[in-house]
């Protein structure tokens, strides 16, 4: 499926530079369809970040955990 969107996506995007060449969009068409572009990488850094973060406080809570484990387990 994510190769469909793709492809659809290419080829829209392949349209609009051939209408921009033409002069045929309007520039605040463009503007518009940029910043919505810009708006949603913004969005998905931060899920990213924000999944990132979690998953490194995971693991540090697990290294801790493995580490007590070794420590308690090698005075035994």
């Amino acid at each position: 499926m994510q190769g469909f969107m793709k492809k659809i996506t290419e080829w829209m995007l392949q349209k609009e530079e051939e209408m921009a060449k033409s002069c045929s969009i309007p520039m605040q068409e463009i503007e518009y369809q940029i910043n919505k572009v810009e708006a949603q990488k913004q969005k998905i850094q931060k899920e990213y970040d924000e999944a990132m973060a979690t998953l490194e406080e995971v693991s540090n809570k697990l290294q801790k955990i493995k580490n007590i484990e070794v420590m308690r387990c090698s005075n035994k």
